[in-house]
């Protein structure tokens, strides 16, 4: 009697991968993927310019008129300085997800990871961390930098340095999330970019000057959220409610962006 040979199945020979190694190994390919493509770079570069460059006139501007800054922390003036910064580390966000499907390499990319959840959930945490700990890390710089050019009219009170950071934080990891689920939403770099700006920048100002109906609906907009926290001068607007609106439009966008993926053909 001959033995007969029944070949494995080939599902048994795959390693049992688990979903947090998969996920591991898909932030550490989209990390790879990020910073290996020139645009990563030139947005970064154009944000440290911004930052950089408008912290140092502000620590000119303050030298030039130390009376009116008793004791002013250098924290305090480069502040609003995020606000044009943002929109380089909001691009970064966006970009990440949009140029993938502007190449076709989002086919390739699902290929490589089937579970679409679990590459939504690496590509936003390695860019959201990115543009939030490069922008972090710039407005210290500007902070420290108005400091070293304002001739002593500026200070360094580290017990603002905390709130400082946190804010920072706030807005950029809150922006760059909702960029990337207005990215995943649209798969198209130019409509995202300008869906941004339009969102964070024109409609808050602009509907602020047609009445109550309409100052209602610009304080419910992310750019309101971010414009309070930075400057905690928009009118009937809190820390918290400034909070749970940039929150709001996280989460919003990141499900749509979610459930696009989940039913719509990659290259569609």
């Amino acid at each position: 009697m001959t033995a007969t040979t029944i070949a494995p199945d080939p599902d048994d020979l795959r390693p049992n991968v688990s979903l947090g190694q998969t996920f591991a190994r898909t932030c550490a390919a989209e990390w790879t993927r990020l910073w290996s493509v020139k645009a990563t770079w030139w947005f970064l570069a154009a944000a440290a310019f911004v930052m950089l460059g408008l912290g140092t006139i502000a620590g000119f501007e303050s030298a030039a008129r130390p009376a009116e800054l008793p004791s002013q922390p250098a924290w305090t003036e480069v502040r609003f300085i995020a606000l044009p910064a943002q929109f380089a580390l909001f691009g970064l966000a966006a970009i990440s997800v949009t140029a993938d499907y502007a190449t076709g390499g989002i086919v390739a990319a699902l290929q490589w990871t089937p579970r679409r959840t679990v590459l939504l959930f690496a590509r936003l945490l390695v860019t959201v961390a990115t543009a939030t700990g490069a922008g972090v890390v710039l407005a210290v710089m500007a902070a420290l930098t108005a400091f070293a050019t304002a001739n002593s009219a500026l200070t360094l009170q580290f017990n603002e340095f905390p709130g400082f950071v946190g804010t920072v934080a706030v807005v950029f990891a809150a922006g760059a999330t909702i960029a990337a689920g207005v990215g995943f939403v649209l798969r198209n770099t130019a409509g995202a970019l300008v869906s941004l700006f339009v969102l964070m920048l024109v409609l808050p100002q602009v509907l602020r000057q047609f009445g109550t109906f309409a100052s209602a609906i610009a304080e419910i907009l992310p750019g309101s959220g971010t414009i309070f926290l930075i400057t905690r001068q928009v009118p009937g607007m809190t820390t918290a409610s400034s909070v749970a609106v940039l929150f709001a439009w996280g989460i919003g966008a990141l499900l749509l962006g979610w459930l696009r993926l989940q039913r719509t053909d990659a290259h569609r």
